[in-house]
């Protein structure tokens, strides 16, 4: 694993290995601001094809709320290690135990927050054992598979790596025109190098078995809505791989807050991070008892 970023870390944040009782990850870790009182600690997880670097735009307006934040490289994930071929290490139930693994090494409770794939998998590690958790925000993440027109897309891309090397994959990507997801977030934060590098960082082991969760995950949203924490619906205005209406209609059914952000898409962290960051925060705020807006925030923003 390699500890030095390929970006610069926002103000006073620090990238490292996270050691966990299940391995390693890498972090980015930002502190709540100098001079702010500490509100809390979250932890973020990327999506399909992303890494801790997707949340870059988002840690500097949370730490002035008084918030620090740990982004986290998945398994086999940019600069987190894991097996090249073997898709079982990348199960959902595995991946779901590595972020309990790494609340107990950052210190329950935290709260949770997992973009796209990011989300579904926040999702069974909070089914799995919610007792290390404060809260669960899911961004721009559904109740289900992705969109019909996202799984064709994520199709091609495995149907890619079952016949070329990351490399060859990566040019043949940009020549059909990436999945919403791949690229994500950091392309408008790290630029084409950070996407190359971390691309070629990924375990092909690693996509593959995450792009098919991607294209069969059962809706598990009455599972998620037994469990007694508050959660938080966000997403874009608009979303082509999980329309807003079903979004929604999961909101309602969670009882979540629900927000949507004007002007953004599938990545709100990268379209809008201040909005973002500023919805997130006005959430953990009322979770933990402080500036409660009441039942009125919990609509769409726009």
């Amino acid at each position: 694993m390699t500890t030095q970023p390929a970006f610069t870390p926002p103000p006073n944040a620090r990238a490292y290995p996270l050691h966990t009782s299940r391995g390693t990850f890498a972090v980015v870790d930002s502190p709540a601001a100098p001079g702010v009182a500490p509100r809390g600690t979250a932890l973020l997880l990327p999506g399909f094809t992303g890494s801790k670097e997707d949340f870059t735009l988002m840690h500097e307006p949370l730490a002035a709320r008084g918030y620090r934040t740990v982004a986290v490289d998945g398994r086999g994930q940019h600069e987190s290690d894991g097996p090249e071929h073997d898709e079982s290490a990348y199960a959902q139930g595995e991946l779901a135990r590595d972020v309990l693994a790494q609340a107990a090494a950052l210190g329950a409770p935290l709260h949770l927050l997992g973009h796209s794939l990011g989300g579904q998998i926040a999702r069974a590690a909070v089914i799995l054992d919610p007792s290390p958790f404060r809260s669960l925000t899911l961004m721009a993440s559904g109740p289900a598979q992705i969109s019909d027109s996202q799984q064709q897309r994520v199709k091609l891309l495995r149907d890619a790596l079952a016949v070329m090397n990351m490399a060859e994959t990566w040019e043949a990507i940009l020549a059909m025109g990436p999945p919403e997801e791949v690229g994500g977030p950091a392309r408008g934060i790290g630029g084409p190098e950070l996407l190359r590098r971390r691309w070629l960082a990924t375990k092909p082991a690693q996509l593959l078995a995450t792009g098919r969760q991607l294209c069969t995950e059962p809706d598990r949203v009455d599972e998620l809505a037994a469990v007694s924490l508050p959660f938080h619906v966000l997403s874009g205005a608009s979303d082509d791989t999980w329309p807003v209406p079903v979004l929604d209609d999961m909101a309602v059914q969670l009882n979540a807050r629900r927000t949507v952000i004007p002007g953004a898409e599938h990545s709100p962290n990268a379209d809008q991070p201040l909005h973002t960051a500023q919805a997130c925060a006005d959430f953990w705020d009322s979770v933990d008892g402080a500036d409660d807006p009441g039942p009125a925030d919990n609509q769409h923003c726009r």
